[in-house]
């Protein structure tokens, strides 16, 4: 590629955007595999990459995925436009990685060129994570028939129709977005010789994600954050923990349930988060119904709604997990 600066002539305002977008903290990782400060976006997706990923994008074709410096290539307002549109890396991921199956984990930031390689296509290339009404069917050769235009424009068009704070499809009609960061478990159950390889794994309604596997740990640190969508109709989110086995059906090591309602109802009840300052909204409490260890405050905390919990695992010997819950309107 070819390194142009932008020309002088150039509204300043477009630059400035495009780097108010760069610095929102959901786009400091790279889309792809987490690494920090991406220096590079697919203008046509409207993710930010880093450098490693960026060579695999570059791979796909620019019928996939356009690839652009964001401080040394010459971005036109329609790209910047596309890329505030869908609102950077969360917002697209909710998309591109609605419906990853069990088994699948996205690469981290040391991955080889291999696993990192084998996920992007799935992800763009293949649509295999995609929701179903997104997918562009073009048969055996859609590698090569798949064009750019058609695809992203389909995407933009589904984040526009977000904006009116309900989006539906088919008869599910979401609310808005839930981002689960899992933080770490304490004390998990052993089920191998001496120890366990621990993974979560969350389900809302008809999606289910889950965490990479930990080797070895009963301690297990995973600060991974996934991203569900809410559906109007919402009931609990559902937890298990198990332990990965090679040779053999994986382990359980405890489950739990969490109530959405406390999050939703205080979030949806202030509206606009940014317009307050730091302060409680709500609070779960605990109860012998339920798998809290302690009660449950619901915060505005710089802008967005959170809720931290620990949970005690049900149905197993021991074990606890900390979560860290996000509610995210979907204008946002």
């Amino acid at each position: 590629m070819n390194h142009r600066p932008m020309e002088l002539g150039r509204p300043a305002s477009g630059k400035r955007r495009l780097k108010d977008l760069l610095i929102q903290k959901d786009n400091r990782n790279c889309a792809d595999c987490g690494a920090t400060d991406p220096k590079w976006a697919s203008a046509n997706i409207g993710v930010f990459i880093c450098l490693k990923c960026c060579g695999v994008h570059r791979s796909l074709g620019t019928h996939i995925s356009k690839v652009l410096s964001v401080t040394l290539d010459e971005w036109s307002d329609d790209e910047i436009d596309a890329m505030i549109e869908v609102g950077g890396n969360s917002s697209a991921n909710s998309i591109y990685e609605a419906f990853i199956p069990v088994g699948v984990s996205k690469p981290g930031p040391d991955a080889g060129h291999e696993e990192r390689s084998k996920f992007i296509r799935s992800k763009y290339e293949l649509q295999d994570f995609l929701k179903p009404s997104l997918r562009i069917n073009s048969g055996p050769s859609r590698k090569n028939t798949l064009q750019s235009n058609s695809f992203s424009r389909k995407i933009i068009d589904s984040f526009r129709s977000n904006s009116s704070q309900k989006s539906q499809e088919g008869m599910v009609e979401f609310i808005g977005l839930l981002k689960v960061k899992v933080i770490r478990g304490t004390n998990l159950a052993i089920r191998d010789m001496m120890t366990s390889d621990p993974y979560v794994i969350l389900t809302l309604g008809q999606q289910t994600l889950r965490t990479t596997v930990i080797k070895s740990n009963l301690n297990p640190v995973w600060n991974e954050e996934l991203m569900l969508s809410v559906p109007e109709q919402f009931g609990p989110l559902q937890l298990q923990v198990f332990d990965y086995d090679t040779f053999s059906a994986d382990d359980i090591m405890g489950e739990a349930e969490v109530d959405l309602q406390p999050l939703i109802t205080s979030a949806m009840a202030f509206g606009d988060a940014g317009m307050f300052g730091n302060m409680q909204i709500g609070k779960w409490l605990k109860s012998n119904d339920n798998a809290l260890i302690d009660d449950s405050t619901v915060n505005i905390v710089d802008g967005k709604v959170k809720q931290e919990l620990s949970l005690k695992l049900q149905n197993v010997e021991c074990g606890e997990l900390d979560l860290e819950l996000e509610w995210m309107p979907l204008e946002q």
